[in-house]
């Protein structure tokens, strides 16, 4: 697809960042503040899980939106929608966990069927699932909806494994950690398809944020280091926020449409 279009017959970018090592970073500090900020809000402000989530899902909403507005990628709008559909994301898991009683094995069934129903739906429609060809609003909507997926089914996998595996949360973390060693080394080793790779990777690492989020954040008696979710989440956003002025200052991240073929 070549980066000259469209109505404008200006240059159509890309609406979301090219892969890059800071885009790594800071989706997994995105995540790691999904964890903890959800607990911050629900429990330690005493909103309460339902409270907690209209409240969540109206700033979402308003992210989102912010974030539509734009025609090419813009660090403030995007990664400010990553991290209020992380916060949801937690927010559902723990509503479907907490509230309404269902198993942690069924609800990581649920979220990954809808996934796959999310990719085979954006295939069908766009024949491509590829994140370097964002740049129409369909295309924009079946990202931040498997986006959403991605979250809500981390939060679900990695409470699994952390709590109901009984592996604790930095054992489950540096496990999940190992996985994304070995889905790296399979795209650079072994030539894997790269949009698979990115989306394996993209979902694994939500675990692992929320496992290491809880390791920083929950008291010693349960296995963290008991930093409490206040502190976790100040330090995280404080470093999110870093990167995210580093990259409006640089343009890191921008790219016309059909910058990579992967």
């Amino acid at each position: 697809m070549s980066a000259i279009a469209s109505e404008t017959s200006a240059v159509t970018y890309n609406r979301v960042p090219k892969v890059t090592v800071d885009f790594w970073l800071i989706k997994l500090m995105a995540v790691t503040v999904g964890e903890t900020a959800a607990d911050y809000l629900s429990v330690h402000l005493g909103l309460g899980l339902s409270a907690t989530s209209l409240i969540m899902a109206g700033f979402l909403i308003a992210a989102l939106m912010l974030q539509f507005a734009q025609r090419k990628y813009v660090p403030l709008p995007y990664w400010l929608a990553v991290v209020m559909i992380s916060v949801v994301g937690t927010l559902i898991s723990d509503n479907l966990a907490d509230n309404l009683g269902v198993p942690l094995e069924i609800s990581s069934i649920i979220f990954a069927a809808a996934l796959v129903a999310t990719f085979s739906i954006w295939y069908a429609c766009e024949r491509t699932l590829s994140i370097h060809t964002i740049y129409t609003t369909r295309r924009e909507t079946f990202y931040w909806l498997a986006i959403l997926f991605t979250f809500a089914l981390g939060t679900s996998a990695g409470d699994l494994a952390a709590e109901g595996l009984g592996l604790g949360y930095l054992q489950a973390g540096l496990a999940y950690a190992a996985v994304i060693g070995l889905v790296a080394i399979a795209y650079y080793g072994l030539r894997l398809n790269g949009i698979l790779c990115f989306w394996l990777a993209y979902i694994l690492t939500r675990p692992m944020g929320a496992s290491f989020g809880d390791y920083f954040a929950q008291p010693y008696s349960e296995g963290g280091l008991g930093l409490g979710t206040t502190i976790t989440s100040l330090v995280f956003l404080g470093c999110i926020a870093a990167i995210v002025i580093y990259m409006s200052f640089t343009r890191q991240g921008l790219e016309g449409a059909g910058g990579d073929s992967s």
